[in-house]
Order: C-alpha cells, then sequence, then structure tokens
C-alpha cells in the first residue's frame, strides 16, 4: 500500500541524511522545528501564503452572507491592492488575490492556461449561482429542482442549496484545497522546475540572497510551499493542525484515521528535512522529500471525498440537508483531486476527464435528490483504488 512506500521512503531519506551523499558531503539531521536562521535571524517567510488562506476563510464564510452581491464577492476572489473587499484592512493594503493562484501551478498550467482559465471560471461561476440563484430564495424550502434552504432534523443547520442540493460554499471551500493549496504546494514551489529556476542553484550554492531579504531564492520557493499548508498556525515551527478551514483541518483529519495516523509526521518531517537539505545544498534529499509530500497530501482530498460520500447514505430522504451537506463536501473534495500528484511524475492519481466524470454523476437528474446509495459506493471504490485504499478505510473517523 502507498502508506508502507510513505514510511519506507521517510526512513530511507533519514538514513541518507546521516551519511554522505553526491551532493554534498554534509551529513543532514532532521530538525526537531521548522527554524532556520542565517546571522541569528530567521530565513523563513511566507506571509504571502498566509494572506491568500485569509482572504480564502473571509470569501468562503462572505458566501453565507446573502445581503453581499456578486460584485463584492469576485472582488474578494480577485482582489485588487488597496481595494475594500475584506474586513481585514491589512488584507485590503495586500497586492496579494486567490484568484490569480487558482489552477496556476508551473508544472501542470504553465503550458495550459485553457484548462486554468476554465478552473477559474468554475469558482467564478459558484461565487455568481450562490448570489442569483440561491440568495433569492434564502427563506424558502428547498425542493427538487429548486434552491433554498433546509434544516437539519432536530432544529439543527440550516443548510442553502441549489436545486440539486449543491452547497456552493462548500464546493468552493473544498475546491480551493485542491485547486489553490494543493496545486501551489505539489505542482508549483516543490517542482525543480520552481526551485532550480534561473540562477537558484547557483545562488543557494554560493549564499546569494533575494534583494533585501535573508533568504535565498530556493529556501524561499521551499517556504512557501510550506506555507500553503502551515500559514495559519499560531506557532508554524511547531504546528498542531486544525488551523483553517482547508487543507490544515483536513490534514488533521485523515490522520484522526488509524489507517493514516502517520501522515501529518510524514508531512512535516518531510518538509523539515527537506528545508534542510536545501541548506546543506543537497538537492538530492530535497527532491525526496518532495516526493513524500506529494504522495501524502494528495491521499487528504480522497480519503475525505470518499468519507463524506459514505457518510451521505445514513442520511438520504430521512434528513436531506444532513445527506446534502455531507454530498456537497464530497464534491468539492472530489474537484480537487485533479490537482493530486502522483510521486516521480507530472500527473494526478486523477484526470480533469475523470474529475468531471464523477461530478457528472452526482448532478445527474436532480443531482442529491435523485442519488443512489449504487452511485455513491461506485464513485467511492473508484476514487479508493486510484490511491491504493479502500472505502471501508476511509469512512471511519469524523
Amino acid at each position: 500500500m502507498k502508506r508502507i512506500l510513505s514510511l519506507v521512503a521517510v526512513a530511507t531519506a533519514l538514513i541518507t541524511s546521516c551519511s554522505n551523499d553526491d551532493d554534498n558531503s554534509n551529513p543532514i539531521e532532521t530538525p526537531s522545528t521548522y527554524v532556520f536562521t542565517r546571522s541569528s535571524a530567521s530565513t523563513v517567510d511566507f506571509e504571502g501564503q498566509t494572506t491568500r488562506i485569509q482572504m480564502a476563510d473571509e470569501l468562503v464564510n462572505a458566501l453565507k452572507d446573502n445581503t453581499k452581491t456578486d460584485v463584492a464577492l469576485q472582488a474578494m476572489f480577485a482582489h485588487a491592492q488597496n481595494d475594500n473587499d475584506f474586513a481585514n484592512v491589512t488584507l485590503n493594503a495586500s497586492d496579494k488575490n486567490v484568484r490569480s493562484k487558482v489552477a496556476a501551478s508551473t508544472d501542470y498550467f504553465s503550458a495550459n492556461t485553457t484548462v486554468s482559465n476554465a478552473i477559474k471560471a468554475d469558482f467564478e461561476g459558484w461565487i455568481t449561482s450562490q448570489v442569483t440563484n440561491v440568495f433569492p430564495n434564502w427563506n424558502t424550502v428547498a425542493t427538487a429542482g429548486n434552491a433554498g434552504q433546509l434544516q437539519q432534523a432536530g432544529g439543527g443547520t440550516i443548510r442553502y442549496i441549489n436545486g440539486k442540493g449543491l452547497e456552493y460554499n462548500q464546493a468552493l471551500a473544498k475546491g480551493l484545497i485542491g485547486a489553490l493549496m494543493m496545486d501551489q504546494i505539489l505542482n508549483n514551489y516543490l517542482s525543480p522546475a520552481v526551485l532550480d529556476a534561473g540562477s537558484n542553484v547557483a545562488d543557494n550554492n554560493n549564499g546569494v540572497l533575494e534583494t533585501g531579504k535573508n533568504y535565498t531564492s530556493m529556501e524561499h520557493k521551499w517556504d512557501e510551499a510550506f506555507g500553503y499548508l502551515y500559514g495559519s498556525e499560531a506557532n508554524p515551527a511547531e504546528p498542531v493542525l486544525d488551523a483553517d478551514q482547508f487543507l490544515s483541518e483536513y490534514i488533521e483529519r485523515v490522520n484522526a484515521d488509524s489507517d493514516f495516523s502517520t501522515l501529518a509526521e510524514d508531512v512535516f518531517n518531510a518538509f523539515k528535512l527537506g528545508r534542510a537539505a536545501i541548506v546543506a545544498k543537497n538537492y538530492t534529499i530535497r527532491d525526496q522529500q518532495a516526493e513524500i509530500i506529494r504522495e501524502n497530501l494528495s491521499i487528504v482530498p480522497a480519503v475525505r471525498g470518499v468519507f463524506y460520500l459514505q457518510a451521505s447514505k445514513a442520511n438520504l430522504g430521512i434528513d436531506n440537508a444532513r445527506a446534502f451537506h455531507a454530498l456537497s463536501e464530497a464534491y468539492g473534495f472530489i474537484y480537487s483531486l485533479q490537482f493530486t500528484r502522483k510521486p516521480n511524475s507530472i500527473e494526478p492519481y486523477v484526470t480533469k476527464a475523470e474529475v468531471d466524470g464523477y461530478l457528472a454523476q452526482l448532478m445527474a437528474g436532480n443531482g442529491f435528490w435523485d442519488i443512489t446509495e449504487t452511485t455513491i459506493d461506485n464513485i467511492s471504490d473508484a476514487i479508493a483504488a486510484k490511491f491504493g485504499f479502500t472505502t471501508a478505510q476511509a469512512a471511519t473517523v469524523e
């Protein structure tokens, strides 16, 4: 199974780090924390990643505010510096935005702008549909084919859905885990095409720092990957996870499943050792750690997608608010599968065409109102098989 392969890779890297390597004669020790300094000052900086996570968080929450306009929500997605789009004034002053980094990795999209633009349009479409379709029916009870609200049994949470049962805020939130966080980590910042771009290798070898900064370009690129996972942490050097509603929360949930219980540790150790390898100018060890991160993070949306598909079944036709909420989360996680990355390749575990096929099955006819347990199980089994786990293994932990 893939979990065994990951653990072997970690062990191999740790053993190799204590001996000489072709790239460098200095041994590498895995640091206990993600702390790296030069001249007693930190060399770690991922401010831009923290900013985008915070922007995404405000946007997702704003999708549940039916006083918002499409213009206002789209501006949060494609923020321009100094526009008053966010409650957090620091975000307003930023020249960063979410849209520019969605489906924007070097390895997957630099030569495929047509698909990149189509994916961006998906997110823009979910925002627009929330405003034009769901907001006008905010106080109407939803029925098959008609948007509105459904309340969970027992006076529980109210869910706001389109005519097929989909919560657009969940599609967008879980879709960003793949299209923003994972795509940038796995297919951009950890890519040799980015890490080694231009004079990065020579500069790192010779200690040439970015202008006005305390880090080399290669160090910074690795830190930016780190930031998309740990950028919301109170102390990123020793992350506790569940620090935001995106990748941080769900790596923690997958790790709580005994079948995947070393995942969080494997990822953090690989980030630390890979960064230490850059300092030691050992690019073989660096790239080994990138592959470990790719394999382990790719599992996250797969496990959670299958989990939520299976979780919906107990409530279908009984408590549709709960069932459709789970299916909406599954929809977003399945969308994210196209941004996963097989180790030692430039291919996702699940292609965009396959993702589109799964989503089409979920949305067939009246969507969640019509879905059957057979369809749910078939999609679950197909996804699980792609990643080398079983549907039962993914379905056990809330």
